[in-house]
């Protein structure tokens, strides 16, 4: 199943669902906006598939690029098995965080 993680208005990132729960899953415990995780942890349970960064205060969604930026890519090259399509995830998780440093 695709999901899809949408930056900014008209800026979006496509992914398998995989990934997506990934990200998702690495934002959850670190965001102190506890509302913001609990409806990440609703996404993630539900497999609703899509979230908008923008829906969420301008401090979180500043906080969510931060995290995307600095920490997602390496804790995807420690928490994901070693297989051959780590290297294709790990950059498709790269494009996200490049995508919320522009």
């Amino acid at each position: 199943m695709a999901a899809l993680i949408v930056v900014r208005p008209e800026v979006d990132w496509q992914s398998s669902g995989g990934l997506f729960d990934f990200v998702l899953e690495f934002l959850i415990p670190r965001l102190a906006d506890r509302q913001a995780a609990e409806w990440l942890q609703t996404v993630v349970d539900n497999n609703l598939g899509s979230v908008s960064i923008a829906q969420f205060p301008q401090a979180t969604q500043q906080e969510i690029g931060r995290l995307l930026r600095t920490g997602l890519v390496a804790a995807a090259e420690q928490e994901l098995p070693d297989a051959d399509a780590k290297t294709s995830a790990l950059a498709r998780l790269q494009e996200l965080a490049d995508l919320v440093s522009v």
